[in-house]
């Protein structure tokens, strides 16, 4: 396991459902390696005390996840991401640093588009983003 895999953020007012917030998270975090075939997520409501969202948030988010096969239920354990069909030989990004660019890229777009309403430079931008990793120790 990654040494902190659990970086969840939500954003209340951006427009996005949290639950939904939620799953774009946990499926970003497979397809990168953060989290790996096995690894078992937090509780429902450990997640839910952590971002101060309801737990019915949570419950939605991993319910829909399971639902769709991203992660799994391990009964009385909770849910963790499953076991690939190449377990064991595995254990890095299942996607390719262009694919999670692509990911990224309607973020940025939109970072990009709040930056110049806010008549901010490239630099002045780059620097809020470097001071963001370096809070987060990424």
């Amino acid at each position: 396991m990654q040494q902190n895999p659990f970086e969840f953020a939500v954003q209340p007012t951006s427009g996005v459902p949290i639950y939904r917030q939620l799953m774009d998270q946990v499926r970003s975090m497979i397809s990168s390696g953060r989290l790996l075939a096995g690894d078992r997520l937090p509780s429902v409501r450990q997640l839910a005390a952590t971002l101060e969202v309801n737990m019915m948030t949570v419950s939605k988010a991993y319910a829909r996840l399971e639902a769709d096969g991203v992660i799994e239920r391990e009964r009385g354990v909770g849910m963790r991401v499953p076991l690939a069909p190449d377990a064991g030989t595995s254990s890095g990004p299942r996607t390719t640093v262009a694919e999670r660019q692509k990911e990224l890229r309607p973020i940025a777009e939109e970072l990009a588009t709040r930056a110049w309403q806010l008549k901010l430079t490239e630099q002045q931008v780059i620097s809020v983003v470097e001071s963001v990793f370096k809070e987060r120790n990424l």
